[in-house]
C-alpha cells in the first residue's frame, strides 16, 4: 500500500537529485487515489462506481454519451434503423483491436451485449423485446426487436452503473452472474494483471494499439487520446496520508477528498473543483427479501423519520453550495421530476409519528444488520447518520463496520441474517445514471433478478415498460409521475438527498473531463 514511507517525496528524500531518465518515467505516469479499493474487477456484474471507472480505463463501449447525455458513436461508425425501429444495424469502425491482439468482431458485440442485457436495468428491458441478436459479418450487428424500443442507442450507450463495455466473445459468453476473471478489453488502456495487489494498487498502461476517433473528446465520447504511458491507482484509506501525498506532490488526483479537508488543499498548487454537473444522488437500500424489511409498511415508517438534511451536512461538513434536498426517486432539477416525496418525508419528520408507524407495522423487535462502509468517505457518513437515526426509533440494529470493497462482495448475498445477510446498505449513484425509469435501476421491481435488494413490484415493471413504449411527452409525464408514486408506496429505498462533490488534483494536470466517471484519456501534464 501507498503510505507515507512508500513515497520518495518527503524531505530529505526530495533533495536527491534522480536520474533524468527517472525523471522522465516519472512524468509520464499519472498517479491517482481511487474513491474506493477495486474489489471486483468485472464491470458488467456490478455498480460500484469503482469498477465503472477500471472498466472506462480498459472497455470500449459501441456508443457513448456527450455532456448532455446524447448518444454518440463511439466503437461503432454509425447505426441505421428499418422496419419502423424494429431493426437496427450498427457498423463497426475501422481499427479495433482487443488487448490480446484479436481483431474486435460484431460477434464478440453481440455476446457482449447479451451478457450485459442479463445484468443491467436497462439492459434487461431492452433484452425483453429483442427477438434476435445477430453478427451478420465481422463488421455488421443486427438486432432484431419484437416491437419498436425508442429508447435502444440511450440504452446500449448508458454512461455510468453497467455500462454496455464490449469484451471478446469467448470472455462475455460466460455466467453473466459470475465476475470474469480475465480483464481483457479494448479500450485506451490495458490492465496490468502482474501488478494488481488487492487493496492497494491498480495499473493501467497505455494500449498502443488503441484507435481514438477524431472528434475531442466529449464525456465517454470523442476521441480517447491517452498522454501518460501508465496510470497507477494507489488505494489510501486514511484521509489524511492521502491528503499529505498530494500536497508534496507524491500523487496528481485524489478522486474523491473527504470535504473537511477541501480548504486545506486548495492552493495554487493543487486544483480542488467539481466534474460532475448532475452530483450524486444518496440513497439508504433495503433487503426485500429478508424480514424485517420485506415489510413495506416499516420501509414507509423508516422513510417518513429521515431529515435529508442530516445527512446531506454531514456529507459536505455543512458546505451548503455543495448539496440540495431531493425528495424525489430521481434528479432534482431534471425535466419532469417532480419532488412527489415531500409531504412523506417531512422536515423535521415527526420521530413520534415514525415511532407510532413503526409499532402499527408489526415490527416485533427483529435484528437489522447494517452494513457500514467506513473507509468510503462519501457513504461512511451516512451509515453514521442511519444507525443513529435507527436506534433513536427504538429498533434493533447491528453496525458490522467493514471496508466498502466487503459492502460490494456482501451486499450480493441473499442468505437470511443469521448466514451473512443483511438488511440495510448505503450507497451513491450519479444523477446521469438514472435520468429515466428504465436505467434507474434502484427503484426497479424485478424481484430476485433484479438489483441488489431486491424489490419486487409487478406494478413498477408495468408502468416502466408503458414508459417505454410511449411516444407522447404527456403520456411520458404522467407515467414518470406515476413511477415515483409507485416507489413511494413500495419504498425500495429511501432518497438521502443530491450532492455535488468535489475532487482535487495538482495545478498540473489538465485536460480532465467533465464527466460522471473519472476518465484518464485526454488528461495531461503541463
Amino acid at each position: 500500500m501507498l503510505n507515507r514511507r512508500t513515497f520518495l517525496g518527503a524531505a530529505g528524500a526530495a533533495a536527491i537529485a534522480r536520474p533524468a531518465i527517472a525523471q522522465n518515467a516519472a512524468a509520464r505516469t499519472l498517479k491517482f487515489i481511487p474513491e474506493s479499493n477495486l474489489a471486483i474487477l468485472d464491470p458488467i456484474v456490478t455498480t460500484a462506481a469503482v469498477s465503472t471507472t477500471h472498466g472506462y480505463c480498459v472497455f470500449d463501449t459501441l456508443f457513448g454519451v456527450d455532456e448532455q447525455l446524447r448518444p454518440q458513436p463511439q466503437m461503432a461508425s454509425g447505426a441505421k434503423v428499418f422496419d419502423e425501429g424494429k431493426t437496427y444495424e450498427i457498423t463497426l469502425r475501422d481499427g479495433l483491436k482487443f488487448h490480446d491482439g484479436e481483431p474486435v468482431r460484431a460477434r464478440d458485440c453481440v455476446a457482449s451485449l447479451k451478457r450485459w442485457s442479463r445484468r443491467d436495468s436497462f439492459g434487461q428491458a431492452l433484452g425483453a423485446v429483442v427477438d434476435e441478436w445477430q453478427a451478420v459479418d465481422d463488421k455488421t450487428i443486427r438486432i432484431r426487436l419484437k416491437r419498436a424500443f425508442p429508447q435502444f442507442l440511450r440504452a446500449i450507450g448508458k454512461p455510468h452503473s453497467s455500462a454496455a463495455f464490449i469484451m471478446p466473445e469467448r470472455i462475455a459468453n460466460s455466467d453473466p452472474m459470475t465476475p470474469v476473471t480475465e480483464i481483457v478489453g479494448s479500450g485506451p488502456f490495458r490492465f496490468s494483471a502482474r501488478e494488481f495487489v488487492a487493496g492497494s494498487r491498480m495499473v493501467y498502461e497505455k494500449f498502443e494499439g488503441y484507435v481514438p476517433r477524431d472528434e475531442p473528446a466529449n464525456w465517454t465520447a470523442g476521441g480517447k487520446r491517452v498522454n501518460f504511458d501508465r496510470v497507477e491507482w494507489h488505494v489510501i484509506p486514511d484521509a489524511a496520508t492521502a491528503a499529505g501525498a498530494l500536497q508534496r506532490g507524491e500523487v496528481d488526483w485524489w478522486e474523491r477528498p473527504l470535504p473537511d479537508l477541501l480548504p486545506t488543499l486548495a492552493s495554487k498548487d493543487i486544483t480542488v473543483r467539481a466534474l460532475d454537473p448532475y452530483g450524486l444522488i444518496l440513497g439508504m437500500r433495503f433487503n426485500h427479501m429478508n424480514a424485517p424489511f420485506n415489510n413495506a409498511a416499516l420501509r414507509r415508517a423508516i422513510l417518513a423519520a429521515v431529515n435529508q438534511d442530516d445527512y446531506l451536512q454531514t456529507v459536505t461538513a455543512g458546505d451548503a453550495g455543495g448539496y440540495r434536498a431531493c425528495r424525489a426517486m430521481f434528479p432534482c432539477g431534471l425535466p419532469g421530476v417532480n419532488e412527489l416525496g415531500t409531504d412523506l418525508m417531512k422536515q423535521p419528520p415527526d420521530l413520534t409519528a415514525a415511532r407510532a408507524a413503526i409499532e402499527a407495522s408489526g415490527y416485533k423487535g427483529e435484528k437489522i444488520v447494517l452494513l457500514h462502509a467506513a473507509d468510503h468517505p462519501m457513504i461512511a457518513p451516512l451509515g453514521d447518520v442511519t444507525a443513529d437515526l435507527l436506534k433513536k426509533l427504538g429498533l434493533n440494529v447491528d453496525v458490522q463496520t467493514m471496508d466498502w470493497g466487503t459492502v460490494v462482495q456482501r451486499r450480493t448475498s441473499k442468505e437470511p441474517l443469521d448466514r451473512g445477510g443483511w438488511s440495510i446498505f448505503h450507497t451513491t449513484w450519479p444523477g446521469s445514471s438514472v435520468t429515466n425509469p428504465a436505467e434507474n435501476l434502484y427503484i426497479r421491481g424485478a424481484g430476485p433478478s433484479g438489483w441488489f435488494g431486491w424489490h419486487d413490484s409487478p406494478e413498477m415493471e408495468s408502468l416502466t415498460a408503458q414508459w417505454l413504449e410511449s411516444t407522447d411527452a404527456s403520456q411520458s409525464q404522467k407515467l414518470l409521475d406515476d413511477i415515483q408514486q409507485s416507489a413511494f408506496k413500495t419504498v425500495p429505498v429511501v432518497p438521502l438527498g443530491q450532492v455535488i462533490p468535489k475532487t482535487a488534483h495538482r495545478s498540473n494536470i489538465q485536460g480532465i473531463l467533465t464527466a460522471s466517471s473519472s476518465l484518464f484519456w485526454n488528461v495531461r501534464r503541463a
